[in-house]
């Protein structure tokens, strides 16, 4: 990974055009070839970015450096770099990937150990589910034998319906499993994710984790 902390400006040429004046940023160029502008705020989210594939290539006009980053479409995302301040490069090597806390991995268990709480009539068909973006928490079937993917969080945010509708984007290519309809599960679902969810026509579930590890309660939430 490339670090770079420029005073730059950065325009894009595409579908749209966009232009983001001169300002102090970071620069971002992953192994995988993207490259994405941020600001000191907005949490995760760049400013500005081009994803793989696509080419960087480095010059200068007029004594400054410009990089132009251009995708398979042809769109052109243009930094000019009037001052840098940092510049570094860093072998992070190849990622483990997410493990689970110990509740979250815990509520997989016993929900795929009792998918009868989910409705009656309901089955395990495997746990962590291999898709080619990650693995789906459990892959099931309802009562009238149709494919559902669940996803299990501890706190069910935003993120974590984004993650489902991928999975559930690729299942749904598979004619062996389609169609395949989406359920979030998880302790607590915060209101956006709720409203998220039920747009994209996934069923949302509050668990109870000590219900399902003492068998106190059979019966789960489901809106």
């Amino acid at each position: 990974m490339r670090l770079v902390i420029a005073r730059c400006s950065v325009d894009y040429a595409g579908r749209l055009t966009a232009h983001l004046p001169s300002a102090p940023r970071l620069i971002l160029v992953k192994a995988d070839g993207s490259v994405s502008v941020h600001a000191d705020d907005r949490a995760y989210k760049p400013l500005n970015w081009m994803s793989p594939p696509c080419t960087l290539k480095e010059s200068e006009e007029n004594g400054v450096a410009v990089w132009t980053v251009v995708n398979k479409a042809g769109e052109k995302l243009i930094i000019t770099m009037e001052e840098i301040l940092h510049d570094s490069s860093h072998e992070l090597g190849v990622d483990p990937g997410l493990i689970k806390d110990g509740v979250e991995a815990h509520l997989q268990e016993l929900l795929a150990d009792r998918m009868e709480t989910l409705g009656e009539g309901w089955s395990l068909i495997r746990r962590e589910y291999p898709t080619a973006i990650g693995p789906v928490d459990i892959l099931g079937r309802d009562a009238q034998g149709n494919t559902v993917a669940i996803e299990i969080k501890r706190r069910g945010e935003i993120d974590g319906v984004e993650q489902l509708t991928r999975y559930l984007e690729l299942l749904n290519r598979d004619p062996h499993l389609a169609p395949v309809r989406g359920v979030f599960a998880a302790q607590e679902i915060k209101p956006q994710a709720r409203v998220l969810a039920t747009d994209r026509g996934i069923d949302c579930v509050v668990l109870d984790y000590d219900a399902l590890r003492g068998i106190e309660d059979d019966k789960l939430r489901l809106f």
